[in-house]
C-alpha cells in the first residue's frame, strides 16, 4: 500500500477526509498523541485498524467527535455526570465511556456494551472529523505495544505501506493519551490518566475512584475496559526497569552500572549514557517527552534501561501510568531493602549461587548464621527450646545443636515447634540487617513465611544423591541422618511451583551461567 503524506492545508484535510468516508486509514494529530482513523461506522474499516496496528482485538478504540451534539446518537443515553464533564473538558483531553447504542458495532467497542467518546480540540483533528462527517475511531498511531507517536516522523517509522495518509501536523501538545473515565458504572472510575487530572474530575462530579490497573497490572482475568491497560504497554525495543528513589540514591545506582543507559529528567548528575524526559518538578514537561524518550532510546540501540520514576499525583500519575507499563512492571526500589530469596532443599548447593550474588554487589543474609547468633549462650530462645525439646540439649549453657537436629526433625510436629520458636526471631533480624540489594539465604524461606518481603525468590536444586552426599561430608554425619534432614523438607515440586526461577546444581550445569542470565532479567 502507498501512504500519502499529507502536509496542513484545506485541500489535504478534505483529501484525507474523503479518505476516512472510503472506508480509508487517516494518521492525523491531536492534542493528546497522533491517532490512526476510521470511521468509526464502517466495521470493515474499523478491523483494519487492528491490522495495522497488530492490535488485540479485545482492546476497545476511542470513537472521536467533531461537536458535542454528534454524542447523543452514540450511546444509549448521556448521565448528568457525563453532561457535566462534557461541558466542562469538550474539546478536550478527556475520554468518557458510556453504554453504547446500537450504531456502534462490536470491533469497535472491543466487544464491549460500552463506548469511550472524546471531543478533541486540536484544530487538524477537528477539520478531519468533520470533513469525513463521520464520527473516527481511533487508537494511537504507532505498531501495538510500541511508546505512542507524538511527531509525524514516528507515525511514518510505524505506519508507512499499512495505512493511506499521514497528515504532519507538527508535535503533539500533552505528549500522553486522553484521560479516561467510565460513567457506566457507579461511582465513576479513571481507567487513563492523562492530562485532566483526578483532581480537575473531582472538582466538577465529586469523589471518582481509581481502577487498580492505573498503578498496577491487570489481573489475569480481568477484561480491558479502556486502551492502555495491557499489562505491558507504551515499551521500547530496550528492557526498561523502573528505579524508585531519591535523586541522589538513583544517581549513585545508574552509576555504577557500565552496560546500560539511564532514562532520567533534565539535570540528573549521570555519567552512563543518558537520556532525558523533562524536568524533575514539571509534570507536564515530563508528559510531553516521555514517549519521544522512549524512541529515543532504541533510535540510539539502548539495550537495558534505568528510569527514574515519577511520582503518582497530578498529571504525574499519567506519566508513572505510562512508564510502568513500559517497565512491564519491573520496579528497583531503593527506598526499601531490594531483596531475592534463595531457598531450596539443604544440601542442594545454595551457598555457591549466594557466593555468586555477594560478588555481583548484594548483601547475603545467611539465615542459618542468623539462627545461630538468636540462640548463642544467654539467648532467652534456649529456656523455651528446653522447655519443648529437653533441658539436656544445653551443655554449660551452648546449645547441643547436633541433639537438637535430631529431635527437631523426627517428626513433623517437632519441626513445626522448632520453627515457631526460631522463625519468628529469625525473620526479625533478617529484615533489620536488610538493606539495598540483599540476598536473603533461607532454605526454610517459605516456613518462616519471608517469601513476602522477596522481591523474587530463586529456588536451587540438585538430584536427592547429590544432596546426601554433599550433607553427609559437609555435617559430618551418617546416611540415615542426611535422609532425617532431607524428609523434613519441601519437595522440588513446591520449590518448582512457588518460586520464580530454579537454578539447577547437579554438578554438570553451570550455576553461574543460570544466576547470570536470572539477574539479567531481574535488574
Amino acid at each position: 500500500m502507498k501512504t500519502e503524506l499529507l502536509t496542513v492545508n484545506d485541500e489535504n484535510i478534505k483529501k484525507a477526509g474523503r479518505i476516512i468516508v472510503d472506508g480509508g486509514l487517516v494518521a492525523f494529530p491531536t492534542e493528546t498523541v497522533y491517532g490512526l482513523g476510521a470511521n468509526a461506522l464502517n466495521d470493515e474499516a474499523v478491523k483494519n485498524i487492528y491490522k495495522a496496528k497488530g492490535r488485540p482485538s479485545d482492546n476497545p478504540l476511542i470513537v472521536h467527535v467533531a461537536d458535542k451534539a454528534d454524542i447523543a446518537r452514540l450511546v444509549k443515553e448521556i448521565p448528568p455526570k457525563a453532561e457535566k464533564l462534557i461541558n466542562a473538558f469538550f474539546p478536550g483531553a478527556l475520554t468518557i465511556i458510556m453504554n453504547k447504542s446500537d450504531l456502534i458495532g462490536k470491533t469497535v467497542s472491543g466487544g464491549l456494551d460500552t463506548v469511550a467518546v472524546r471531543m478533541p480540540k486540536n484544530e487538524i483533528a477537528h477539520k478531519l472529523i468533520s470533513e469525513s462527517g463521520c464520527p473516527i475511531a481511533a487508537p494511537s498511531a504507532n505498531t501495538s505495544g510500541l511508546p505512542s507517536p507524538t511527531r509525524a516522523k514516528y507515525v511514518i517509522d510505524d505506519m508507512m505501506g499499512k495505512i493511506d495518509a499521514i497528515i504532519d501536523g507538527g508535535d503533539c501538545e500533552y505528549g500522553v493519551e486522553s484521560t479516561v473515565i467510565t460513567l457506566a458504572s457507579e461511582p465513576p472510575v479513571l481507567l487513563r490518566p492523562g492530562a485532566v487530572t483526578k483532581e480537575m474530575i473531582e472538582s466538577v462530579i465529586g469523589e471518582i475512584t481509581v481502577a487498580p490497573a492505573v498503578l498496577e497490572g491487570m489481573k489475569d482475568d480481568e477484561v480491558a475496559a479502556s486502551p492502555g491497560m495491557k499489562y505491558k504497554h507504551y515499551a521500547p525495543k530496550a528492557k526498561v526497569v523502573m528505579v524508585n528513589g531519591t535523586k541522589e540514591q538513583y544517581e549513585h545506582f545508574v552509576n555504577s552500572k557500565t552496560d546500560a543507559y539511564a532514562l532520567c529528567y533534565d539535570g540528573d548528575n549521570v555519567n552512563i549514557p543518558k537520556v532525558t524526559y523533562g524536568k524533575e518538578n514539571d509534570d507536564l514537561s515530563q508528559a510531553r517527552e516521555l514517549f519521544d524518550a522512549l524512541r529515543e532510546l532504541d533510535e540510539k540501540g539502548a539495550k537495558k534501561v534505568y528510569a527514574r520514576t515519577p511520582h503518582k499525583d497530578g498529571v504525574g500519575m499519567a506519566v508513572y501510568n505510562r512508564l510502568i507499563r513500559a517497565c512491564a512492571f519491573c520496579i528497583i526500589d531503593l527506598q526499601k531493602p531490594f531483596t531475592i530469596g534463595i531457598t531450596g532443599p539443604t544440601g542442594a548447593g545454595k551457598g555457591y549461587v549466594c557466593d555468586i550474588l555477594r560478588s555481583k554487589g548484594f548483601k547475603v543474609i545467611n539465615c542459618d548464621e542468623v539462627a545461630r547468633k538468636v540462640t548463642e549462650k544467654g539467648s532467652p530462645l534456649l529456656d523455651k527450646l528446653c522447655e519443648v525439646f529437653g533441658n539436656d540439649i544445653l551443655h554449660g549453657g551452648e546449645l547441643d545443636r547436633a541433639l537438637l537436629a535430631k529431635r527437631a526433625f523426627d517428626t513433623k510436629e517437632h519441626t513445626r515447634l522448632l520453627n515457631s520458636i526460631l522463625h519468628p526471631v529469625i525473620c526479625e533480624e533478617c529484615k533489620r540487617q536488610a538493606q539495598g540489594l540483599t540476598v536473603l539465604d533461607a532454605p526454610q524461606l517459605f516456613e518462616a513465611g519471608l517469601e513476602d518481603d522477596c522481591y523474587k525468590v530463586i529456588a536451587v536444586l540438585a538430584n536427592k544423591e547429590t544432596r546426601i552426599n554433599r550433607i553427609m561430608k559437609r555435617d559430618n554425619i551418617d546416611r540415615e541422618a542426611a535422609l532425617l534432614r532431607i524428609s523434613a523438607q519441601y519437595d522440588d515440586d513446591f520449590f518448582i511451583d512457588n518460586c520464580d526461577y530454579v537454578i539447577y546444581n547437579n554438578g554438570g550445569e553451570n550455576p553461574l551461567t543460570q544466576t547470570e542470565n536470572i539477574l539479567e532479567v531481574i535488574l
